[in-house]
């Protein structure tokens, strides 16, 4: 009885011996394992902040210093991920051999930013817009702020951030506001019918003189009478200004021209139907 209890208590110190030394080999494996992610982490950021560098010293279009900024810090993550595996004793070709046999599953998940990658190099090789342009795209417009890997990134006019998979900009619609150096400047003014247009061709024509930012070319200003409708007689303004001016341009003439023509009493017309009646 007593040799049994003292062969028991001997297995007992066996196990708890054994349990101490596996429980410290898993913990210094996971110390080791968060130092690699520390470490790595802060060299990903050191290299990250070398290449931001080099690229702002270097003449690169920003479109690609973004892209490639991306691309660099995907790469150095992807590595970083397979050094923390490797530190927690997996053996990284048992770990590629499990991606391997799992590549029909990841090739469905990554199939998407896969194909976004290949869209983010078709917008860096064909260039329909750039950093700094602004664009409307997929129901919605803004600044590109940034070309990514998988991603454009929007900054919108009242500072919202949107971004957009470049597989759909670069497969969709884009209109670029930004790519041409002049835009015209489109306005429809109404007039009451018992005006005189030639004094409002007149006035229309002195506002259009007094504003510098309008240009001659590619076409020298133009207002005509587009339109008889049923209210009003509509006048075309056609202006052409430098693209940054657009928008300043558009609101200014819409305020001078309603100032000026309260001031030489040209009326603006409201909706109004004009009922006959028939005589019995």
């Amino acid at each position: 009885m007593v040799l049994l209890e003292i062969e028991q208590g001997a297995k007992l110190s066996k196990l708890i011996d054994s349990l101490f030394s596996q429980g410290a080999e898993l913990g210094w494996t996971l110390i080791k394992a968060l130092l690699v992610f520390i470490i790595g982490k802060l060299l990903i950021n050191l290299v990250n902040k070398l290449i931001t560098r080099i690229l702002l010293k270097r003449d690169i279009d920003p479109s690609v210093k973004t892209f490639v900024g991306s691309l660099v810090n995907v790469v150095l993550m992807v590595l970083l991920i397979v050094s923390v595996v490797g530190a927690l004793g997996v053996q990284t070709t048992s770990f590629a051999a499990l991606l391997a046999s799992a590549g029909v599953a990841v090739g469905m998940a990554l199939s998407g930013n896969l194909s976004n990658f290949a869209g983010g190099l078709i917008i860096l090789l064909l260039r329909p817009y750039k950093v700094g342009d602004y664009i409307a795209a997929q129901g919605v417009e803004g600044s590109v702020k940034a070309i990514q890997i998988f991603h454009t990134v929007l900054l919108t006019i009242d500072n919202k951030v949107i971004y957009i998979p470049n597989g759909s900009l670069s497969g969709g619609v884009v209109t670029n506001y930004s790519s041409q150096e002049f835009r015209r400047v489109d306005l429809k003014i109404g007039v009451e019918y018992d005006i005189d247009f030639r004094h409002v061709k007149q006035v229309l024509e002195d506002i259009i003189a007094h504003d510098t930012r309008i240009l001659q070319t590619p076409a020298a200003p133009q207002v005509l009478l587009s339109e008889l409708a049923d209210s009003s007689v509509n006048i075309a303004v056609r202006l052409w200004v430098k693209s940054a001016d657009y928008w300043d341009v558009f609101f200014s003439m819409n305020q001078t021209v309603y100032e000026r023509f309260n001031q030489e009493g040209i009326g603006f017309p409201f909706p109004q139907l004009t009922i006959h009646q028939a005589q019995n």
